[in-house]
């Protein structure tokens, strides 16, 4: 008891001692005892009460008015997990050119720690915490919910960042009209079909709002223009997507709006049957085998039946009747060309008829599909001369 009692007693003596030299010492002499003080108590083989004493006068030095201390003290302890946690904690809050030691290396900082520190700091902070060595998804998902283009831009640049695929869509639906980040974010394998749809999204509307395309371009013609190459990288991501991704992107595009009449037409004509039946459930709420069994075998009026129940009008169900039948055909031809074949049959039988609004909007459409197709098709054939008479 009486040895314990010498021993605190002398702990304090020197705490006191440091205490008052430090109330006399240069800004520069502190900084020096810092770092020398934070690397004995890393280094050198001390006795409890001398580690506690060095601990206090570590924490004394917290509120040191020159930040060259406690950056001094930040450089000497911040990479080791033997440094007192409370003291990194502190330094970690710290101005950005001290806090930056801790936030970056400290193993001490854990996911709440991390967490924390990105909700209260800057984005310099959150900079900070991006460009850790490893990331978990916790934090890569408190970084994509609040921080701003920088650091994200440090974060999907971050090969130690695991992002779970929900907080690369958050970045897509906030951050997605940024060119890097978009870029970024397509450069990634496990990016969801619906992410990707929203960046398509984001590409039509910074399309739109060129300041050429505004003097140039008739309003209606460019939303058009704008809306059809969406509904295009849809079908297109619709087509390479696994299957069980097709709900969560139909859900949302439901959801946003983007679930359109030309949008179905467009997968219905390209043959992306699966993302096809995959709406039509969504839209209808029939169970997936029934609504699959009708698109594959059922009479034109189960068909019409099911299309109006998605929500589709009288006049509307007709072209998609009419599509479905073609598209079973086209299916069992090996040398059709689905896109071709069905869009030129469509136009063939109701270009006849007279129609007018959403249905005269909608064979235009598939006009225009049309002859997009044609298009694609005469430059493949152009090519595959060229390198045959090569």
């Amino acid at each position: 008891m009486r040895v314990n009692r010498i021993r605190a007693w002398g702990t304090r003596v020197i705490v006191e001692a440091f205490l008052r030299w430090a109330e006399t010492a240069k800004a520069g002499d502190r900084a020096r005892a810092a770092s020398a003080l934070g690397r004995a108590y890393l280094q050198s083989e001390m006795a409890a009460e001398e580690r506690a004493a060095a601990e206090m006068a570590m924490t004394f030095l917290l509120d040191d008015p020159s930040p060259k201390v406690r950056l001094a003290l930040a450089e000497a302890i911040s990479w080791s997990p033997e440094a007192p946690r409370a003291v990194i904690l502190s330094l970690a809050a710290d101005q950005p050119e001290i806090a930056c030691h801790a936030v970056t290396c400290s193993p001490l900082l854990s996911d709440a720690d991390l967490v924390d520190l990105a909700a209260s700091g800057s984005d310099i902070t959150r900079m900070l915490i991006a460009a850790r060595g490893t990331i978990s998804r916790p934090v890569s998902a408190a970084l994509a919910e609040i921080s701003e283009e920088e650091a994200v831009l440090c974060l999907l640049e971050n090969g130690g960042a695991a992002i779970a695929p929900y907080s690369l869509k958050r970045i897509a639906e906030r951050l997605g009209h940024h060119c890097e980040i978009r870029n970024l974010l397509l450069e990634r394998g496990n990016l969801a079909a619906d992410a990707r749809q929203l960046l398509t999204h984001h590409v039509s509307a910074a399309l739109v709002g060129l300041p050429l395309a505004l003097a140039t371009i008739d309003p209606g013609r460019l939303h058009r223009i704008s809306r059809e190459a969406n509904e295009t990288a849809i079908v297109s991501i619709a087509g390479e997507i696994t299957p069980r991704e097709i709900s969560d992107l139909v859900e949302h595009l439901r959801v946003s709006g983007h679930l359109t009449p030309s949008c179905l037409i467009h997968a219905l004509c390209s043959g992306k049957v699966e993302f096809f039946a995959g709406a039509i459930v969504n839209l209808t709420g029939c169970e997936e085998r029934r609504v699959r069994s009708i698109l594959a075998t059922g009479r034109m009026h189960a068909v019409r039946a099911l299309y109006e129940t998605a929500g589709l009008s009288r006049e509307i169900s007709t072209i998609f009747v009419e599509a479905t039948l073609l598209w079973r055909d086209a299916s069992k031809d090996l040398a059709a060309t689905m896109l071709g074949d069905v869009c030129g049959k469509l136009l063939e039988k109701f270009r006849r008829h007279a129609t007018h609004g959403a249905v005269q909007e909608l064979l235009e459409m598939i006009e225009r599909l049309h002859i997009a197709e044609q298009r694609q098709h005469a430059r493949a054939y152009a090519q595959f001369t060229s390198l045959a008479a090569a």
